[in-house]
C-alpha cells in the first residue's frame, strides 16, 4: 500500500535568489545597470533634443553669434581654457560643499531644537522665516565688508540660502512620526535620545532628504551670487569677466560647468538617500515608474 507521503512527487529544490532577497538588494550588477539605463534614457534624450535645437539655431544664424555661440565654439573654448576653468570650478565647488554641509548640520540642529522646545519654536521660527524673505543678493555686499573678498562670504551666503529648506523639511519630518510609536517608546522606558535615534530621526529621513536635495542646488546659487559681488576666483567671477568682454563661448562654458556642479551634487545626495532609506515607498516607486 502506497502512503500519501510516498505518492506525492518530490518537490524540486528552489535554486537561485529568492524574490525577497532580490528586492532587498540582491539584484545582480547587470540588472542594476539595466535599471539605471531605463531610468536615465529619457532625460538624456531630452538633453540631446535641446542640444539639437541649440546647434540648429547657431548653424542657421537665427540669433547673433555673440548672443548664442555654436556648440563647437563653446567646446573649443572649454578645451583651450580648461586649466583656468578647472581652477575656478574647484573654488566654486569647495564653497558650495562647505556651505551645504554647514547648512545641513545647522539646519538639522535647529529643527531638533524647534521640535523639542515649544519656547524655541515660538521665539526662533518667526525670525528664521523673516531671514529667509530677505533677498540674499542684498546682504551679499555686507558680507563682503564684514569678511573680505575671500571664500568666507561665499560660504556664509551659501549657508543662508540652503539653510531654510533643511530646517523646514527636518521639522516636518520630525513631527510626522506616528505618535503611537512615541507613546509606546516612552511606555517601554526609552530615553529621549534613544527615541530620537531609533524612531524620530529615521522616520524624518524621507522628508529631510528631499530638503537636502533642494538645499544642495541652492548652495550653488549662493556661492555664485557671492562671487558676483566681490571675488577674484570662482565661476561667478569668470561669468562677470565673460559678460563684460562679450565672450559668449566662455559665458556658455561657464554656465555649463555651474550646472554640472549642481547636477553632480544632487546625484550624490540622491545616492545617499538610496543608501539611507532603501525601504521607503519613494524608492520603490522609482522602480515602478521606470517601466512606464
Amino acid at each position: 500500500m502506497v502512503t500519501t507521503q510516498e505518492a506525492r512527487p518530490a518537490t524540486p529544490p528552489v535554486r537561485g535568489p529568492r524574490p525577497a532577497a532580490v528586492a532587498a538588494g540582491g539584484t545582480p550588477l547587470a540588472a542594476r545597470a539595466l535599471m539605471l539605463l531605463a531610468e536615465s534614457w529619457r532625460p538624456v534624450l531630452v538633453l540631446l533634443g535641446l542640444f539639437g535645437v541649440w546647434w540648429f539655431v547657431a548653424w542657421r544664424e537665427l540669433v547673433p553669434a555673440y548672443l548664442v555661440p555654436s556648440p563647437g565654439a563653446v567646446a573649443e573654448t572649454m578645451v583651450a581654457d580648461w586649466p583656468m576653468l578647472l581652477e575656478h570650478t574647484w573654488v566654486t565647488t569647495l564653497e558650495t560643499i562647505v556651505g551645504f554641509v554647514l547648512a545641513a548640520v545647522i539646519g538639522v540642529a535647529a529643527a531638533v531644537l524647534l521640535v523639542y522646545s515649544r519656547t524655541a519654536e515660538k521665539s526662533l521660527y518667526p525670525l528664521i522665516l523673516f531671514a529667509q524673505v530677505i533677498p540674499k543678493i542684498a546682504i551679499a555686499p555686507i558680507l563682503v565688508v564684514w569678511f573680505g573678498f575671500g571664500m568666507t562670504p561665499k560660504i556664509v551666503l551659501a549657508v543662508l540660502i540652503a539653510f531654510f529648506p533643511v530646517v523646514v523639511s527636518a521639522v516636518a519630518g520630525l513631527r510626522s512620526v506616528d505618535p503611537e510609536l512615541l507613546e509606546m517608546s516612552a511606555t517601554m522606558g526609552a530615553s529621549r535620545w534613544k527615541t530620537f535615534r531609533k524612531i524620530r530621526f529615521p522616520g524624518a529621513l524621507p522628508q529631510l532628504m528631499s530638503g537636502l536635495k533642494v538645499a544642495v542646488t541652492l548652495a550653488v546659487v549662493g556661492a555664485v551670487v557671492g562671487e558676483f559681488v566681490g571675488a577674484d576666483r570662482g565661476l561667478g567671477y569668470v561669468l562677470l569677466l565673460a559678460s563684460g568682454n562679450l565672450d559668449a563661448p566662455l559665458l556658455f562654458a561657464d554656465l555649463i560647468l555651474m550646472s554640472l556642479i549642481g547636477v553632480v551634487l544632487f546625484v550624490l545626495v540622491e545616492v545617499l538617500e538610496r543608501l539611507l532609506i532603501p525601504w521607503h515607498a519613494s524608492r520603490r516607486g522609482n522602480l515602478a515608474l521606470a517601466t512606464v
